[in-house]
Protein backbone atom coordinates (compact mmCIF):
# COMPACT_ATOMS: atom_id res chain seq x y z
CA UNK A 1 0.00 0.00 0.00
CA UNK A 2 1.39 3.08 -1.53
CA UNK A 3 0.26 6.66 0.25
CA UNK A 4 1.61 10.04 -1.27
CA UNK A 5 0.63 12.32 1.77
CA UNK A 6 2.61 11.90 4.38
CA UNK A 7 1.46 12.63 7.96
CA UNK A 8 3.02 15.26 9.82
CA UNK A 9 4.89 16.23 13.01
CA UNK A 10 3.96 12.45 15.03
CA UNK A 11 1.21 11.78 13.98
CA UNK A 12 0.54 8.52 12.05
CA UNK A 13 -1.68 7.13 9.64
CA UNK A 14 -3.18 3.67 10.27
CA UNK A 15 -5.04 1.29 8.24
CA UNK A 16 -7.92 0.01 10.70
CA UNK A 17 -8.37 -4.50 10.69
CA UNK A 18 -11.48 -5.37 9.77
CA UNK A 19 -14.36 -6.04 12.36
CA UNK A 20 -15.03 -9.55 13.77
CA UNK A 21 -17.73 -10.94 11.41
CA UNK A 22 -18.29 -14.01 14.33
CA UNK A 23 -18.00 -14.97 17.59
CA UNK A 24 -15.56 -17.80 18.53
CA UNK A 25 -18.27 -19.92 18.58
CA UNK A 26 -19.35 -18.94 15.35
CA UNK A 27 -22.49 -16.71 15.67
CA UNK A 28 -22.76 -14.14 13.41
CA UNK A 29 -22.15 -10.45 14.42
CA UNK A 30 -24.64 -7.58 13.04
CA UNK A 31 -23.31 -4.39 11.76
CA UNK A 32 -25.33 -3.12 14.39
CA UNK A 33 -23.55 -4.59 17.39
CA UNK A 34 -19.78 -4.69 15.74
CA UNK A 35 -17.17 -3.29 18.09
CA UNK A 36 -14.75 -0.67 16.64
CA UNK A 37 -11.41 -2.30 15.93
CA UNK A 38 -8.45 -1.38 17.99
CA UNK A 39 -6.03 -2.64 16.07
CA UNK A 40 -4.65 -1.80 12.76
CA UNK A 41 -1.42 -1.42 10.29
CA UNK A 42 0.35 1.66 9.90
CA UNK A 43 0.84 2.67 6.72
CA UNK A 44 2.36 6.30 6.94
CA UNK A 45 4.06 8.20 9.74
CA UNK A 46 5.54 11.84 10.15
CA UNK A 47 8.97 12.56 10.67
CA UNK A 48 8.91 13.38 14.47
CA UNK A 49 8.36 15.41 16.77
CA UNK A 50 10.72 18.25 18.40
CA UNK A 51 11.54 18.35 21.84
CA UNK A 52 10.66 21.32 23.51
CA UNK A 53 13.52 22.04 25.53
CA UNK A 54 16.40 21.69 23.36
CA UNK A 55 14.58 21.74 19.91
CA UNK A 56 16.10 18.34 18.89
CA UNK A 57 13.96 15.93 16.47
CA UNK A 58 12.36 12.71 18.06
CA UNK A 59 12.28 10.32 15.65
CA UNK A 60 9.11 8.39 15.67
CA UNK A 61 9.54 4.84 17.05
CA UNK A 62 6.52 3.18 14.68
CA UNK A 63 7.06 2.66 10.91
CA UNK A 64 5.63 1.36 8.30
CA UNK A 65 4.13 -2.11 8.05
CA UNK A 66 3.71 -2.69 12.10
CA UNK A 67 0.42 -3.85 13.24
CA UNK A 68 -0.25 -1.91 16.35
CA UNK A 69 -3.07 -1.70 18.72
CA UNK A 70 -4.49 1.60 19.98
CA UNK A 71 -7.18 3.34 22.16
CA UNK A 72 -11.04 2.48 21.19
CA UNK A 73 -11.54 6.19 20.74
CA UNK A 74 -8.14 7.41 19.58
CA UNK A 75 -7.09 8.80 16.06
CA UNK A 76 -9.76 10.53 13.12
CA UNK A 77 -11.23 8.58 10.85
CA UNK A 78 -10.53 9.88 7.40
CA UNK A 79 -11.31 8.69 3.59
CA UNK A 80 -8.09 8.58 1.15
CA UNK A 81 -9.41 6.86 -2.13
CA UNK A 82 -11.78 5.10 -0.69
CA UNK A 83 -10.27 3.64 1.88
CA UNK A 84 -10.65 4.32 5.37
CA UNK A 85 -7.76 5.08 7.68
CA UNK A 86 -7.15 6.58 11.20
CA UNK A 87 -5.12 9.58 11.80
CA UNK A 88 -3.21 10.05 15.39
CA UNK A 89 -0.26 10.93 17.14
CA UNK A 90 1.98 7.75 18.18
CA UNK A 91 1.15 8.45 21.90
CA UNK A 92 -2.22 7.17 21.19
CA UNK A 93 -0.69 3.91 19.96
CA UNK A 94 -0.47 1.17 22.80
CA UNK A 95 1.15 -1.76 21.83
CA UNK A 96 3.72 -2.57 18.52
CA UNK A 97 2.83 -6.09 17.62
Amino acid sequence: MSISSKPQADRVLVKPAAAEEKTKSGIIIPDTAKEKPQRGEVVAVGEGKYAELTGTLIAPRVKVGDQVLYGKYAGTEITIDGTDYLIMQEKDIFIVL
